[in-house]
């Protein structure tokens, strides 16, 4: 006898606190996360660094795609502190999309592997006020589908 669960439903995913954090983004769920996120009143940022040349431009793409206040220094600290701010973002939870970062973690290994850990590091931050902050990280180039 074979017991099967039914996959969960994305919006309860993204609700569940305990899941929260920086995971893979599955090939083809952009669309489907966007609106999962959507539905249950989370804010979603959608940055492409298929084309990112250095810290520079990942942290303006950030900063561009959150609508971080004018005191974003453009530093990592800075970074780290918007992310655990995000009060210009009203929600019920937050969720970055980092589609086709393979080549910038591939070229800039450090500065992607800073990236994660305050990515991670506001996951927590988020979780201790029981907010979800999920951040999902494509791995693919920009040439992928």
């Amino acid at each position: 006898m074979s017991t099967s669960t039914a996959p969960r439903p994305l919006t309860a995913l993204l609700a569940d606190l305990s899941r929260s954090g920086v995971r893979p983004l599955p090939p083809g769920s952009a669309e489907r996360l966007t609106a999962a996120a959507s539905q249950i009143g989370f804010s979603c940022a959608r940055i492409d660094l298929g084309d990112c040349e250095d810290k520079a431009a990942l942290l303006t793409r950030i900063a561009t795609a959150l609508e971080f206040p004018r005191w974003f220094g453009h530093n990592w600290d800075a970074l780290a502190d918007c992310l655990g701010d995000l009060g210009w973002r009203p929600a019920k939870g937050h969720v970055l999309l980092l589609e086709h970062a393979g080549s910038f973690r591939e070229r800039h290994t450090e500065d992607f592997e800073t990236l994660l850990a305050i990515l991670r590091e506001s996951a927590a931050l988020w979780a201790g006020e029981q907010l979800a902050f999920w951040a999902f990280v494509d791995l693919s180039g920009p040439d992928a589908g």
